[in-house]
């Protein structure tokens, strides 16, 4: 597919995300599920030899088959045929480093969550992007899935009236037993100051606050682990007060035993509720209060929002699920960067792939949550 009128592809380089790497492979269907993207550039690996051949079996010229992610934001910089944006799939603790020098090179990042290992680095890069007038996008996947934008777009129309209550969960087990880790997340700072939190807790955070449109202003979250003597937090416990009064709560987990996925939220207004679990992603319970239970799947045509219809691919009765919903956000990321480069206006709708700031939100969450277990009391959570 060509993007736009630029008559081509987006030319795309990888920055981590090598064998043996889920996320990465899902970076990858993701970018070329629907043709928006050439991959031709990468540096996949720490280790000189395996990002080299790595990048030579995915298809990557030989010259653009780099050895390390400096050599290839320098090296592209100077080409006629430049890479145009970069994907950063690599352990948190380089994130900082990587989309600084790649904003300074002049390409538009996209970059796996969380945005950095920390608030201030994550203010660094947002400076950084703002000042490059670069597109960016964190990709909080969650948010592609039609189910959760349809969410988005009721509550957004008034149609659960004032929200008064936000619950979110995610509740993993792949954390459940006294002798499992989980590769470099389990390294003392590479994974940040909480590994609960950075891993899957800014998921659920984000979500909360991307269907509602509501920040929360203060909190006072438990954050520890529930295996005894281990080393690393694997549970967190959170009261949530959100800026329009809304009371809410986060219960985040990778170490509960029987757990798949559980990945979820409930908002409540006063007209009525929503509820979505990810594992039925195409399906959306909306409880309307003095009224039956109406359950909303994912579909094409006018009887889902404009938000959802945008995000669907293919008609009811065949399930689309998470690489979809993780393309959505590179196809969206695709049209801003061609409008770009076309030097024409981009797309008049709401941006709906999250950006630099929801980022930045990801990590002042964590530094409150942290603060509040060490302090034992609510805090504030600083404001974008």
């Amino acid at each position: 597919m060509v993007t736009g009128t630029m008559g081509r592809r987006i030319r795309l380089g990888l920055i981590g995300g090598g064998p043996g790497s889920f996320i990465g492979e899902t970076h990858r269907i993701a970018a070329r599920l629907d043709g928006h993207y050439d991959i031709v550039a990468a540096a996949l690996s720490s280790h000189p030899d395996r990002a080299r051949q790595a990048a030579l079996e995915l298809g990557v010229d030989g010259e653009r088959a780099y050895t390390s992610w400096q050599q290839m934001l320098d090296t592209e910089a100077a080409r006629p045929d430049r890479i145009d944006a970069v994907a950063v799939m690599t352990p948190n603790d380089s994130h900082h480093p990587i989309c600084m020098l790649a904003l300074e090179r002049g390409f538009h990042v996209i970059c796996d969550k969380p945005l950095a290992n920390d608030l201030a680095q994550a203010r660094e890069i947002a400076a950084c992007a703002k000042a490059a007038n670069a597109e960016f996008c964190v990709t909080y996947c969650y948010t592609g899935f039609p189910m959760v934008r349809q969410a988005r777009d009721m509550i957004r129309a008034g149609e659960l009236g004032e929200i008064r209550q936000v619950h979110l969960q995610y509740v993993q087990s792949y954390l459940a037993g006294h002798d499992q880790t989980a590769g470099w997340r389990t390294e003392a700072g590479r994974a940040g100051s909480s590994l609960v939190l950075m891993d899957i807790g800014t998921h659920a955070f984000h979500l909360g606050a991307y269907v509602t449109g509501l920040d929360v202003t203060r909190l006072c979250a438990d954050v520890g682990s529930a295996i005894p003597e281990r080393a690393f937090d694997d549970y967190v416990s959170a009261l949530l007060h959100y800026e329009n009064g809304a009371r809410g709560s986060l219960w985040v987990t990778n170490a509960a035993a029987g757990s798949e996925h559980g990945l979820s939220f409930r908002v409540h207004g006063d007209k009525g509720g929503l509820e979505w679990h990810q594992e039925e992603p195409n399906r959306l319970i909306h409880r309307r209060h003095d009224a039956f239970d109406e359950i909303i799947t994912r579909r094409l045509g006018p009887s889902t929002s404009e938000g959802a219809r945008r995000s669907t691919r293919i008609a009811i009765g065949h399930p689309e699920g998470y690489l979809e919903a993780f393309a959505n956000l590179y196809t969206e990321f695709a049209q801003r960067v061609a409008a770009r480069i076309d030097g024409k206006p981009g797309d008049e709708r709401p941006t709906l792939f999250p950006g630099v700031s929801d980022g930045v939100k990801g990590l002042a969450f964590v530094a409150a949550s942290v603060k509040s277990m060490a302090t034992g009391g609510w805090q504030d959570v600083e404001r974008a």
